[in-house]
């Protein structure tokens, strides 16, 4: 048992026996056998199991209905015929159960992919980051396409060995950041790929999050796990922590074990364009050589209420001859965490942002992205389609410039992820062979932040900081007892 954690009831005891059993049955799904078939067939209206159905999963579900998917299971460690709340992500679980009273019911998606079988086609993933790679993993090794929520991962070397397993199974996939559906985001990587500003110097991209609590030195008072909900299967492949409703359902994105802090959170969306826009049209992954962090307000425990990051590139086809850096700006520069009340606390609303030379006077909202070339910059935002160039280029110039991307049906990623796996287009987009890349960058400035004031060299091929043999535990961690990798 681990340190504090509490023994479980006697009613519980049967059911940890079965997890044993499940765990050598597994060995089905660590060392898997996968099944083409089920990846291979063409499907007309596939079904789908949503891991994680409350919060961001009820919209996934929604989204995923509405593109046509029949949903048959629901997967969530929240029993809501058992355990009732006000929390309104708790009642969106309530809710995605009525909506599909018939799917099955789940808190273990281990159970549910062995129970269900080849009655799920495919699956979400909208769980807390510690359980994207497993769920994940284990469902395209079971022959699942795969939706999975931003981050795609919670580590480093588990975002590269999903685009491994996604290309060894065949599987359609999807990453949950949803404006890379977006006409104005794809036509904006072709204009700049055509040179709309010349070839780029720098990149900047910036948030106001966190708006959840950040910086806490240690765990807030343990409680008694509430009657339905599973806290073993919360931990799952985690470090253990006692049950508290300041972690479960949403604080714990401000946790290392269980989440990547808003840099995590919110990166995936707002560094998408501007890091899609310099991958060249090879197999060769755009990764940086050098990373390193400012922040304040880390701890042991949380992820710093504020923080700047930057990455340098080496050259690539879009690029500067000298390549070029992104930059990283989130939280709130006067918060402070009070304990108390478990937030984070503001003395004013000035948030992290690039400075006034970046901006050239241009209003900033509560996040968005500016690309720098040798020829002008362009201002974006993914919920604005009205982006803004300042070039001695016209966007007339460039009107003649081939469309290059695949447009999403209806610019919805669910539709463009059923389309992938109905064989109406090849794959979509933000699938993992893109994603997986994309994410491996951002981990690394979530590895930077717990190394403030470092250059960190990046071995991309061996996956190792160079000269740093200790941060490999941050690359790859261990997994709990009965989670393997």
């Amino acid at each position: 048992m681990k340190p504090n954690q509490q023994s479980p009831a006697p009613s519980e005891v049967s059911r940890r026996q079965f997890h044993r059993q499940l765990g050598g049955t597994l060995g089905a799904l660590s060392g898997f056998h996968f099944f083409p078939a089920l990846a291979d067939k063409k499907l007309e209206k596939p079904t789908v199991a949503g891991i994680g159905i409350g919060g961001k999963g009820a919209s996934d579900l929604a989204g995923a209905k509405n593109a046509g998917f029949e949903i048959v299971a629901h997967v969530d460690v929240f029993d809501t015929k058992r355990f009732s709340s006000d929390d309104r992500r708790v009642r969106r679980i309530a809710e995605s159960r009525n909506n599909d009273s018939h799917a099955s019911f789940f808190t273990d998606y281990r159970e549910m992919l062995i129970e269900m079988g080849d009655k799920v086609d495919a699956v979400t993933v909208s769980t807390p980051d510690h359980h994207h790679y497993h769920a994940s993993a284990m469902a395209m090794k079971a022959g699942k396409h795969v939706y999975c929520q931003k981050p795609l991962t919670h580590g480093i070397w588990e975002a590269r060995s999903l685009k491994e397993i996604a290309a060894a199974t065949g599987v359609k996939t999807q990453m949950g950041n949803q404006a890379h559906a977006k006409d104005h985001m794809r036509r904006c990587v072709e204009l700049l790929r055509a040179g709309i500003i010349g070839p780029i110097k720098e990149i900047h991209a910036w948030t106001n999050r966190p708006i959840w609590p950040q910086g806490f030195s240690s765990p807030p008072t343990a409680q008694k796990v509430p009657d339905g909900i599973d806290w073993d299967q919360w931990i799952g492949p985690a470090p253990w922590v006692d049950y508290s409703p300041q972690i479960a359902p949403f604080a714990w994105r401000g946790w290392w074990n269980y989440g990547t802090g808003a840099l995590g959170d919110m990166a995936c969306h707002i560094m998408d364009m501007g890091y899609w826009a310099m991958q060249s049209l090879t197999n060769q992954p755009l990764a940086p050589s050098q990373v390193s962090a400012r922040q304040q307000g880390a701890t042991d425990f949380s992820p710093p209420i504020n923080s700047i990051i930057s990455w340098d590139f080496a050259p690539t086809r879009y690029s500067s001859r000298d390549g070029f850096t992104f930059h990283w700006y989130d939280g709130y520069i006067n918060a402070k965490f009070d304990r108390n009340s478990w937030q984070l606390k503001k003395e004013s609303d000035e948030y992290n942002h690039p400075d006034d030379d970046v901006l050239e006077g241009m209003s900033f909202q509560d996040f968005g992205s500016v690309m720098i070339g040798e020829e002008g910059k362009l201002f974006f935002n993914r919920s604005n389609k009205n982006w803004v160039l300042k070039s001695k280029n016209s966007k007339d110039s460039f009107a003649s410039v081939d469309q290059s991307i695949p447009r999403a049906r209806e610019e919805d990623s669910y539709k463009e992820w059923i389309d992938a796996i109905s064989g109406v287009v090849n794959e979509s987009e933000s699938n993992f062979a893109q994603a997986g890349p994309l994410t491996e960058t951002i981990l690394l400035g979530v590895l930077a932040q717990r190394c403030p004031n470092q250059k960190l060299l990046w071995n991309h091929d061996e996956m190792i900081i160079k000269d740093r043999p200790e941060l490999s535990r941050w690359i790859k961690r261990e997994y709990r007892d009965g989670w393997s990798s």
